[in-house]
């Protein structure tokens, strides 16, 4: 396949494009280097099938020029993070609604087939059923998610007026190898690791009650090669297994939960990376967190459902949230000291 990775120098999309480039496809990866970082994606450089373009998904001119000749889109730019959204929706909305909004037209003109979008568990809302069923969804509580249900919408638009095939990836709490730990935005797993590595004491937000479904990278590179690569003849096949009427002449939209599908207190998350990294350093085994109030907009439970995925995109995910945890806690310890 010739493939477009939108912020293909941050975290997730860095991953996906080290997965396609060593699968043999070419790989296109554009980036404004806002969020993301040329280390992530170095050791590419020397490779044929591999073109970094630095430019920004707001311009229209730069979303056609980086899509040219591509077959399959896997749009990952954003500006991520709830209390970044709280602090500026204004700049939150213009990356993920105009910017999603240019990837669509700019795929829609070149005739691209299949566009693959990074959705968010934060789209449920304050929905409080568990686990998350993909057709029920709640109001949305911050700008972030509000954007995040908007481009659901916008795909199901282009899906059904011209035809481009849609598939979002409701991403559940990711973490993995190379997620930031710097910034004022930077996602609970890597600044605790931080923290602990250079003996401080974490913050919990709240009493360490509230639980999400922690999602290993390797098990997103899964979804979203199976959501690139599985043709629409055997998605309407599957669709019967997941009691979904798919004629096979509909235009292709559909959202899927990627996650393990469990369920981690913080607390027991924090435990989990103490008694990880204390392997490596015995001293980190007696820090202790330290509790404050919880964050504007933070939902108390996140758990997905991913029978959808699994039954229509064969998805099969191998790390659980433990193996995840030890494999994340590794990789930092051996990049980050």
């Amino acid at each position: 396949m010739k493939l477009l990775i939108t912020g293909g120098a941050g975290f997730i999309g860095s991953n996906l494009c080290e997965h396609f480039v060593g699968k043999g496809h070419d790989v296109t990866c554009l980036d404004n280097l806002s969020t993301g970082f040329l280390h992530n994606i170095k050791p590419l450089e020397a490779a044929p099938n591999f073109r970094f373009i630095q430019g920004d998904i707001r311009d229209l001119d730069t979303c056609r020029e980086a899509v040219k000749g591509c077959d399959v889109v896997l749009h990952e730019a954003a500006l991520g993070s709830v209390p970044r959204s709280i602090n500026d929706p204004i700049n939150t909305n213009a990356n993920n609604i105009d910017g999603f909004l240019n990837m669509l037209v700019a795929a829609r003109d070149e005739g691209v087939k299949r566009f693959v979008y990074a959705a968010s568990s934060s789209t449920y809302g304050d929905s409080k059923e568990l686990p998350k069923v993909e057709h029920h969804i709640g109001r949305p509580l911050s700008p972030y998610a509000i954007t995040k249900f908007v481009n659901e919408l916008y795909a199901n638009v282009f899906s059904s007026l011209y035809g481009l095939e849609t598939i979002g990836l409701r991403y559940f709490n990711v973490f993995g190898r190379r997620q930031d730990p710097n910034g004022a935005y930077a996602a609970v797993i890597p600044l605790w690791v931080k923290a602990l590595i250079h003996h401080e004491s974490p913050f919990i937000n709240g009493d360490g009650s509230y639980s999400r479904d922690f999602t290993y990278i390797d098990n997103v590179i899964q979804a979203n090669e199976l959501a690139a690569t599985v043709s629409k003849e055997e998605i309407v096949k599957r669709s019967t297994l997941y009691n979904m009427d798919l004629p096979a002449n509909a235009p292709l939209d559909l959202v899927f939960n990627v996650a393990y599908g469990g369920n981690t207190t913080l607390i027991d998350l924090y435990n989990c990376l103490r008694e990880n990294l204390a392997k490596f350093d015995p001293e980190i085994a007696g820090i202790e967190p330290t509790f404050r109030a919880n964050r504007a907009g933070d939902i108390p439970h996140s758990q997905a459902s991913i029978l959808k995925a699994q039954r229509v995109l064969g998805y099969q995910p191998k790390f659980d949230a433990r193996a995840g945890f030890a494999a994340a806690c590794e990789w930092y310890w051996n990049n980050i000291r």
